[in-house]
Formats: structure tokens, C-alpha cells, sequence
């Protein structure tokens, strides 16, 4: 690997969604294959929407004359035990449905209240959280975090962050902090706390959460800034974190099937999915995240939506929500690029927001609208889920009009060669890097894999990764694009050429 060049992976790069798109190959027994299919009913009611999901689902590059398929079928192709889905629609829950098992090795099915790992959408919960602590006057959002920590300092780096890093850096994950992700542990092991994680000292299994970039200067991923938050919150509230997010935010919420407790409590416990490979529990059943802020919140399709209909109010400036109105709309305001104060933002059009996630064994998605109450959530427990997702959720926004959420299936598009050499090139994104070369059969990403992926053209702009379904959109000069599906709202630029070499 040249020192010259950033690594080259998917288009998803290093961030933790791409682990699990890049996660292919048939497994040694499909998920459920040992288990009868659940009754219908235990999955929860059934209307016009859930019909269409079980029969519509679709890639976003169609062949002429291919037929959808069913939701079924794509459980098995994509090796998805279970898969909990939830509805927003005129500001209200629509519908919540599960799928398949949560259990293959018991065959317990997926039901309405089914809990699952929400992964790294736990952050924007923890962001409301926090936010609600700034509004009572107990954090700010400006001021160096260290200010209000009490158990522990962040290190102060005189050239990275010679005033310290501040929430709102934390929160749009712009504070310069390393530490992308966390695996998590067996649930017999023994697990750090949250100093020992920030400190990267044992049981801790992930490095030291240190300054590695300026602080303020760009966005870069960091799980390891909202563990700092989560120690900031439970120093300035005097509560355990799992405490202080039941009283802040699920208990108000009636969000009765969420909690972060690692392990789960014997209530939640009660209904939850376990993660799978390969068609199994993981040993263990699942990992635990003593990294509450960042990935350990436990919760169902149902309860999510709560949330996210609970800052559409907030927004629409509705009193009697979590949040103020003007704290809402700050918190869904880009900081830098496509990131608000906890989640991804998009501006362009019509205003939305969301998050994705993945922990081991489990994939999460929500997205919403941030001016009118639709929007929708969909969680599995293991296989290639983000890919069932995206066609879960391209079902439902055709189903529903939400074209901004995710684009109606189309035909691939003929362009001509010089249509598709106006898209090669080099790009990078936050230390990413993808080459896209024209050839006669079509426009190809070079990511250091030993085949190059075919992207099919949706438009002379748009194009579909064949393999993993992310949908990318180039800007009209073709200086840049955006990965607009099947993945985080990355912002790749046309890379400059490289200088003359010294003598």
C-alpha cells in the first residue's frame, strides 16, 4: 500500500457498514433452514403495505422484464434470519411488522415488539439525550467537555485541540477524535469501563480515544467521542447512563421495548433477537457494548419510530417534546457535510435525517423526513442485511412517494462511452479511496479488490454499485459524489493529480 494514496476498500470505505456489505458468500445453512416459517400472525397484523413488502421488493437496477421479488426469497438469498420493520405516516405509527426469527436455533419469531441491537443509531438517542442536558442548563454546547467531566480528562493536545473539543464537535463527530467502531464483547467476559475504554487500557479490546486530526477541521467517524459523551453525561446528571437515558428520553417516549442495559434487563430480554452467522446465534447469542453511547442501545422497530415522530414534532414546533423546537431544528442542521448534532442529514430537497448501524450480527437503519411525518425503520439479526434493507425500504417509499428516501427501481441505462468517461477517475472521502475506470462493458470501481465492481447506470448521473446496491450521484460538473443509498452520506471529490516528483 503506497504512503502516497489512501487505503482503497468499497465505496462504504472503512466505515462500519461496510463490513457488513462486503460480508458475502453462501452460508453453511441458511438462517431458519432447521425452522418451520412462523405463522403469519405472529409477526403482527397484516394490511396493503405489509402485503406489497412480502411480494415487492426489488434492487435498484432492474432487468427488462424481471419479476420482484418476494420478501422471503430475499431472506434467503441474503442469508437475514429476522427483520423488524416500523412505519411513519401522517405523524403517526402506521404500522409495525416483524419477519422471520429472532432465535434460528429455537425458531422463536420475530414479533411487533421484538428488540434489537440498534447499533450506532443508539447515538442519536444519546445526542437527544445530551441536548436535553444543554437546554437544562447542565452542558453546554461550546465549551471545552472537559469542563464537565469529573471521573476522568480527555488529554489536551496543544496542537490538535489546544482548547479541548466541544459537544457539538462530539456530536457531528468533527472534535478530531479517533476510534471508529467497537466489537463488543461475550457476555462472560469482563467489561471495561468507560475510562478504561477512553484509555484503551484492559478488558478494554479497542485503542485509546485520543486527538488524531484538528479539532473542528473536517468530519471523521468517532464511536470513541460519543463514549466521551457518555461519561460527560453521567458525571454532570450523577446517574448511571442506561438510568439517566430512561428518565431523559425512553420512559417519556413510551418507548417500553428500548433500554441500554448490556446485558439486556430480564423485561427486554424477554423478546429479543439474537445475532446470527451463518445462519447461528454467534457463541454467546450476542455481544455486549458496555459503549453505551455510541452502540449499546437495545430497541424495537416501534420504539424508534417513536423517537423519530417525537423530533418531526419538535420541528414543526409543537411544544411538549423531548426537545425545544429550537433545539431540534439545531440538532438536524449540517455541522459539516451531510452531519447534524447526532444524525445524518441531508438538506438537499426535501429535508430529512436518519442513521444507520452494525454491530456484530446486527443492521439498523431509520430515516425520516424532518418537515412532514413519514419516514420508516427497519432492523435485522445477521446475513447480508444492509442489502435487504435497502430493498425493504426502496418498497416502502414506492409504496408510500417517498422518491427522496429512495428512488422507484428503474432499467439500466445505455450511455455512451463518453458519457461514462466523464465519471472516471479517482476520488477520495475522509482518507477513502475509489477509481472509476470507463470501459467498453461499462463503468467499473477499482477498490483493491481482485474483481472491480460494475456500477449500472440509473441516469447519466446516477449509478448502482451491481454487487452491494449502494447508489451513488455525481454532481453536474462530475467534480464530485455522494453515496445517496446503501450507505452513509459520504462525499467523495475528484482527486487532484499528483505534483511533479522532487529531484
Amino acid at each position: 500500500m503506497s504512503k502516497a494514496h489512501p487505503r482503497r476498500r468499497a465505496l462504504l470505505g472503512g466505515l462500519a457498514a461496510a463490513a457488513a456489505l462486503l460480508a458475502g458468500g453462501a452460508a453453511a445453512q441458511p438462517a431458519g433452514q432447521r425452522c418451520a416459517t412462523p405463522p403469519a400472525a405472529a409477526g403482527g397484523p397484516s394490511n396493503a403495505h405489509t402485503r406489497l413488502v412480502e411480494t415487492q421488493l426489488r434492487p435498484p437496477v432492474i432487468q427488462h422484464g424481471g419479476r420482484p421479488y418476494t420478501l422471503a426469497e430475499r431472506m434467503r438469498s441474503y442469508d437475514v434470519p429476522g427483520v423488524g420493520v416500523a412505519v411513519i405516516h401522517r405523524g403517526k405509527l402506521d404500522w409495525a411488522r416483524g419477519w422471520g426469527l429472532r432465535d434460528a436455533a429455537t425458531c422463536a419469531p420475530v414479533t411487533p415488539d421484538t428488540a434489537f441491537q440498534a447499533a450506532s443509531i443508539s447515538k442519536v438517542a444519546t445526542a437527544m439525550v445530551a441536548l436535553r442536558l444543554v437546554e437544562q442548563g447542565k452542558l453546554a454546547l461550546d465549551r471545552d467537555i472537559n469542563a464537565f467531566l469529573r471521573s476522568w480528562q480527555l488529554p489536551r493536545d496543544a496542537k490538535l485541540a489546544p482548547d479541548g473539543v466541544t459537544l457539538r464537535q462530539l456530536l457531528s463527530h468533527t472534535a478530531g477524535l479517533g476510534v471508529h467502531g467497537f466489537a463488543g464483547y461475550r457476555p462472560d467476559a469482563p467489561l471495561p469501563t468507560p475510562a478504561q475504554i477512553l484509555d484503551g487500557t484492559p478488558p478494554a479490546n479497542s485503542a485509546a480515544v485520543r486527538s488524531t486530526g484538528a479539532a473542528g477541521a473536517q468530519w471523521v467517524y468517532s464511536g470513541g467521542g460519543y463514549v466521551l459523551v457518555q461519561l460527560a453525561l453521567s458525571d454532570v446528571s450523577g446517574l448511571p447512563f442506561a438510568a439517566l437515558a430512561e428518565r431523559e428520553l425512553l420512559r417519556p417516549l413510551g418507548m417500553t421495548r428500548s433500554g441500554y442495559a448490556q446485558p439486556p434487563s430480564p423485561a427486554l430480554g424477554a423478546d429479543i433477537a439474537f445475532a446470527h452467522a451463518q445462519g447461528a446465534p454467534i457463541p454467546g447469542n450476542y455481544h455486549v457494548y458496555p459503549e453505551l453511547g455510541p452502540a449499546g442501545l437495545w430497541t424495537s422497530a416501534a420504539d424508534l419510530a417513536r423517537l423519530l415522530i417525537d423530533v418531526q414534532g419538535a420541528v414543526a414546533g409543537r411544544p411538549g417534546h423531548r426537545l425545544s423546537p429550537a433545539m431540534a431544528r439545531a440538532m438536524l442542521a449540517p455541522v459539516k457535510g451531510n452531519w447534524g448534532l447526532g444524525p445524518a442529514v441531508y438538506p438537499d430537497g426535501a429535508r430529512r435525517f436518519g442513521h444507520d448501524g452494525l454491530n456484530e450480527g446486527f443492521q439498523s437503519y431509520m430515516m425520516a423526513y424532518a418537515d412532514r411525518g413519514e419516514g420508516i425503520v427497519v432492523l435485522v439479526n445477521g446475513g447480508q442485511g444492509r442489502r435487504l434493507i435497502d430493498e425493504i425500504v426502496r418498497a416502502v417509499a414506492t409504496d408510500y412517494g417517498w422518491t427522496d428516501i429512495a428512488a422507484p427501481a428503474v432499467e439500466e441505462q445505455l450511455l455512451s462511452p463518453a458519457q461514462r468517461a466523464r465519471a472516471a477517475g479517482a476520488f477520495e472521502a475522509d482518507g477513502l479511496a475509489v477509481t472509476l475506470e470507463a470501459r467498453p462493458d461499462g463503468l467499473f470501481a477499482e477498490t483493491g479488490d481482485p474483481r472491480p465492481e460494475r456500477l449500472l447506470a440509473l441516469s447519466a448521473t446516477r449509478f448502482a454499485s451491481e454487487a452491494r446496491g449502494i447508489v451513488v450521484q455525481f454532481a453536474p460538473d462530475f467534480a464530485s459524489f455522494d453515496i445517496v443509498e446503501g450507505g452513509p452520506p459520504l462525499h467523495f471529490v475528484r482527486a487532484k493529480p499528483p505534483g511533479p516528483a522532487r529531484p
